[in-house]
């Protein structure tokens, strides 16, 4: 279990940077959240924000990849996507 967090804790830290080289002010709360999110679990361990924070960020950069397909690399989607539970 413990790998597991650490997977989704470094997906969504991932995602951050993905998010921050888009430069689009459309995606700037989820990178807030997320960087919050991984803040809190840092402190807490505690996954719920993480989990959620991670889901929304998945769905954005879906929509991301769509509109700037050359910007970040698509394993970061992936990453978040086997981290999630189905």
């Amino acid at each position: 279990m413990e790998a597991n967090l650490e997977k989704l804790r470094s997906a969504c830290l991932s995602a951050t940077t993905a998010f921050s080289k888009l430069n689009d002010p459309a995606y700037r709360d989820i990178q807030s959240k997320l960087e919050y999110c991984i803040g809190s679990f840092d402190f807490d361990k505690n996954p719920t924000g993480l989990y959620e924070a991670a889901s929304e960020a998945y769905h954005n950069l879906q929509q991301a990849k769509q509109k700037y397909p050359r910007k970040f690399n698509k394993k970061i989607i992936t990453d978040l996507e086997r981290t999630l539970p189905a």
